[in-house]
């Protein structure tokens, strides 16, 4: 490992620890780098998506985008509990609705399976988009806003401005992580409110969710159980879970 690696393997491991640092504390942290040699590293690392930069300095990836990690390491994650939820999924869609499909690699996934029949599909999702794309009859609308290029997806002010006008039938819900303290959470501040204005405008609320995302705190709570109908799990969730489920009369799959 040359004198490089090892200098940018040790900032990446301070931003990882505060999580969100600034560019003075990062400097105080490794005083023999010079300010010109760190800003280099800063912007050689976030284009290579080991951190993300920001005004007056970095934050993790896991800060950013919530503890699933980066889209690219999501789609590659609990397979089968994902193919098991998706064909879940698949029994809740039907004909001449209107649906939001949420970004994730368990919506990606759903999409890919979409029946080719008539459907209004909204969704932020970029992945999803690409494969509702191989599909003739659906009317898929992407909602446009700011691209998140670790979860490919967009969000932000414009994102939600277009979603408070529309009345979903079902909603598609990704989930980052659960506990029963904060409720469902996830990441990103902007994904959250997101989240939040699609539960908002939709009749039925569905969250895919596998057991891996119980326990698990991520920085923006979305809601609690009140917030959901319908989970579609991998069937591994735990019996503390579930009861907490049936106490709010959330049904699960």
């Amino acid at each position: 490992m040359d004198s490089m690696e090892r200098r940018r393997n040790i900032i990446v491991d301070l931003v990882n620890q505060s999580g969100t640092i600034s560019f003075a504390q990062l400097k105080d942290k490794v005083p023999h780098i010079s300010e010109m040699t760190l800003r280099t590293d800063l912007k050689a690392l976030d284009e290579a998506k080991r951190i993300v930069r920001v005004h007056g300095g970095a934050k993790s990836v896991d800060v950013v985008i919530g503890t699933d990690g980066m889209f690219s390491q999501r789609s590659v994650q609990n397979t089968e509990a994902k193919q098991l939820i998706t064909q879940k999924a698949l029994a809740f869609i039907q004909k001449d609705t209107t649906i939001f499909l949420d970004s994730g690699s368990t919506t990606t996934m759903l999409a890919s399976c979409m029946p080719d029949q008539s459907n209004l599909i909204y969704t932020n999702s970029l992945t999803c988009a690409v494969e509702l794309c191989k599909l003739k009859q659906p009317a898929v609308h992407v909602l446009g806003g700011n691209i998140n290029r670790y979860s490919m997806s967009v969000c932000g002010v414009h994102t939600v401005q277009d979603v408070s006008k529309i009345n979903f039938d079902q909603a598609f819900l990704g989930v980052t992580s659960y506990c029963s303290q904060i409720g469902f959470s996830c990441g990103v501040d902007e994904e959250t409110v997101l989240k939040r204005t699609v539960i908002h405008r939709a009749e039925q609320r569905i969250f895919l969710m596998d057991s891996s995302k119980v326990g698990v705190k991520s920085t923006y709570t979305v809601c609690g159980l009140e917030g959901v109908d319908v989970i579609i799990s991998d069937g591994r969730l735990p019996l503390e879970f579930q009861e907490e489920c049936r106490r709010h009369n959330v049904r699960i799959i």
